[in-house]
């Protein structure tokens, strides 16, 4: 089976989906990335692994379920921290962010058994999953991350590796209050629907 990693930060007010305020506040916005961050993690706990690590910018805290590793991430950029995840993994791997809460079990079991490596494109450009059957680290450094390039950049070195590269569905992160709506529309029952819910936003509002 697959090692599934989560990359994410504490969901403190002011350090995380500060793209949410305005409309939504500090603390609101750190409430629905709380709230993301809970149903991912919910959704890989659900899922068959080998481990399930939580690479981590922060503390801990009540929303982190039983069952996972907790590391802290590395110094640097982006691309160094995906990495380091990465790196510490022995055998295959498949790491996401905690900004797709609308993700399901069914899309993160994978199987190497035909291909070397999966990739989740994300609509903004980037990518939400990146699977990798050996680790090399040296496949993300250097990617220019937060880009409308990121996700072809990641792809391209992939498939200049050599590497056989499968791809998993198309999905809208969360940045933007518009783009939190459309994704609670697609995960109506999550914590981060009921979240968005209650600051007014979805259904019945």
């Amino acid at each position: 089976m697959t090692t599934l990693l989560v990359i994410a930060k504490e969901p403190r007010p002011g350090r995380v989906k500060t793209r949410l305020t305005p409309p939504f506040t500090p603390a609101q916005a750190a409430a629905l990335a709380e709230a993301s961050l809970a149903d991912t993690l919910r959704t890989v706990a659900a899922t068959p692994a080998t481990r399930r690590v939580l690479v981590l910018d922060g503390a801990p805290g009540p929303w982190l379920p039983p069952g996972f590793d907790v590391v802290p991430q590395c110094p640097g950029g982006l691309d160094e921290r995906l990495a380091a995840a990465f790196a510490g993994c022995d055998g295959p791997a498949l790491l996401i962010g905690m900004d797709t809460p609308q993700v399901t079990p069914a899309l993160l079991t994978v199987d190497f058994a035909d291909c070397d490596a999966y990739f989740g494109p994300a609509e903004d450009g980037g990518f939400w999953a990146l699977g990798l059957a050996d680790p090399e680290p040296a496949l993300l450094r250097g990617v220019p991350m937060s880009t409308p390039r990121t996700g072809a950049v990641q792809r391209a070195r992939l498939v200049a590796a050599g590497l056989r590269v499968r791809d998993l569905p198309r999905l809208r992160d969360v940045d933007t209050a518009a783009d939190a709506e459309a994704v609670a529309a697609l995960a109506p029952h999550g914590r981060f629907a009921a979240g968005l819910h209650r600051l007014g936003v979805g259904a019945g509002r």
